[in-house]
C-alpha cells in the first residue's frame, strides 16, 4: 500500500488559520461508511446523532505552551519544542538550531532568567534539564502555544484558550486533540442531559505528530510512541455500552488510538503505557463504532486511520465533497462524523 494513495490536492485558502468565533458553530460532514451517503450539518446537530445508549470518549489531555525560544552561549538562535516531560526538571525536546547542541552546554531562554542545560542527545531529540521552578512552570511562564506549521502564523494570546478543549485536565500535550475543539460547555451538558455517557481517556500528543511520513510503503512506517491512560471506569463504561447495544463514539483519532490499544487483546482493559499503534486499511476495529474527527493532512497517518474505518474510496469521495463545499481543514477547521 502506497502513501501516495492517501494524497489529495487542497486549495490553500481552505486551511483554517483561525478558529470560528463560536466553538460549536463549526460545520459537520456526516459520512455513513456503510452506504457512502454524505450529509451536511452544523456541529451542534451532533446532539441529534447520538442516543442515550451511546458512549462518547474524549481525550482530556491539556496542551502545554511547549514552544520555547532562546540562544546558545555563542549567541546562535535556538527554537525548542517540548516532546515529553521526563521529570519535574527534565524534558525531552525537539531542537532547531544552526549547529547541534553539545552536552554540558546551556540554552538561555529569551524571556525570563532561565538557562537550560543540555544533558544528552536522544535519537532525534535532546534531553535538557530545567532550573527551578521546573519544566511545566517555565513553559507556562514563557512558552508559546505550539500551533501546527500549516497554520503559518505566530501564536496569539487567544490561542492559549482556543487551542485547548473545554474539558482539558491532564497537562502534557504539545498538540491539541482537535476534534474536541468543537465542543463547548453547553453542548457537553446537553449531551449529558440526553443520557449519553461521557468518558475521558488521556493521550499526550507529542511533537512527532507533526512529522511527515517519509517512506513510500505504508507498512514500513513506524509511529512515534505517545503516553496513554485508559482507566478502569472507562473500561467498565465500554463494556456496559456494548452489552446494551449502544455505540462507542470516539471523539478524535487520539481517543481511537487509546481505545484500540486498550482493546488489543479483544476485550478492553485498564491501560497505562506508551502506544505506537498504527491503524491503516486492513485494520479490524475492536472497540470503536463511530468517530468524530477533523479533516486531515494529505498522506498523513491520520488519513490512513480514517480510511481504515470508513474505506479509502469513501474517504476520498468525502474529502472531494468537503473541498467542493469549502469546508475548513485541519486543526482549527470543521469536523466529520463517521458512522457505520
Amino acid at each position: 500500500m502506497k502513501v501516495s494513495d492517501f494524497e489529495f490536492e487542497l486549495p490553500p485558502h481552505l486551511i483554517a488559520r483561525y478558529p470560528v468565533a463560536d466553538r460549536a458553530s463549526s460545520r459537520l460532514l456526516h459520512l455513513n461508511a456503510t452506504t457512502g451517503e454524505i450529509s451536511h450539518l452544523g456541529f451542534r446537530a451532533i446532539l441529534d446523532q447520538v442516543s442515550d445508549n451511546d458512549l462518547m470518549v474524549f481525550n482530556d489531555t491539556r496542551v502545554i505552551p511547549a514552544r520555547l525560544f532562546g540562544h546558545k552561549e555563542t549567541g546562535g538562535r535556538v527554537e525548542l519544542l517540548l516532546e515529553r516531560v521526563l521529570g519535574h526538571q527534565l524534558a525531552l525536546m525537539q531542537v532547531r538550531s544552526s549547529k547541534t547542541l553539545k552536552p554540558g552546554s546551556y540554552v538561555a531562554l529569551d524571556e525570563g532568567n532561565y538557562r537550560l542545560r543540555v544533558e544528552r542527545r536522544a535519537g532525534s531529540f535532546y534531553e535538557l534539564s530545567f532550573p527551578p521552578p521546573g519544566v511545566l512552570e517555565i513553559a507556562n511562564d514563557v512558552g508559546h502555544v505550539p500551533l501546527p506549521p500549516y497554520i503559518d502564523r505566530e501564536d496569539e494570546a487567544a490561542d492559549r484558550q482556543r487551542y485547548q478543549t473545554v474539558y482539558a485536565r491532564q497537562e502534557g500535550a504539545v498538540a491539541a486533540p482537535t476534534a474536541g475543539l468543537h465542543f463547548d460547555k453547553a453542548l457537553m451538558q446537553a449531551l449529558a442531559d440526553k443520557g449519553v455517557d461521557l468518558q475521558f481517556v488521556t493521550l499526550h500528543v507529542g511533537a512527532g505528530t507533526f512529522q511527515p511520513v517519509r517512506v513510500e510503503e505504508v507498512e514500513s512506517h513506524k509511529m512515534h510512541a505517545e503516553a496513554i491512560t485508559v482507566s478502569e471506569s472507562v473500561s467498565e463504561a465500554v463494556n456496559a455500552c456494548k452489552s446494551k447495544g449502544g455505540r462507542v463514539i470516539a471523539v478524535g483519532t487520539t481517543s481511537v488510538r487509546c481505545l484500540e490499544t486498550a482493546c488489543a487483546s479483544g476485550r478492553i482493559q485498564p491501560t497505562c503505557c506508551d502506544t505506537d499503534i498504527f491503524i491503516f486499511p486492513g485494520y479490524e476495529f475492536r472497540c470503536v463504532d463511530a468517530m468524530i474527527t477533523n479533516f486531515h493532512l494529505p498522506g498523513s497517518t491520520l488519513m490512513m486511520l480514517v480510511s481504515a474505518f470508513a474505506g479509502i474510496e469513501n474517504i476520498k469521495r468525502a474529502y472531494e465533497v468537503a473541498i467542493q463545499e469549502e469546508y475548513r481543514f485541519f486543526s482549527y477547521g470543521d469536523a466529520m462524523l463517521m458512522t457505520r
